[in-house]
């Protein structure tokens, strides 16, 4: 997996997906927050999203070789 994801973009999906679970967590929204939640913190913390690979796009400012 290459890294498409980087910087501001990383960041605001770890900080998205932690808030997801919590308000799942505590039952403020249903059970799509943990799927959710748990997919966006995911890819943060992998700097990968499958669905930027689709789409082209790229935010990670590492060079390919």
């Amino acid at each position: 997996m290459t890294k498409n994801v980087g910087g501001m973009d990383r960041g605001l999906r770890i900080v998205a997906g932690l808030i997801l679970l919590a308000l799942a967590a505590t039952g403020k929204v249903g059970m799509w927050g943990y799927i959710v939640g748990g997919i966006v913190l995911a890819t943060g913390v992998f700097s990968f999203c499958g669905a930027y690979t689709l789409l082209g796009i790229n935010t990670c400012s590492v060079k390919k070789p």
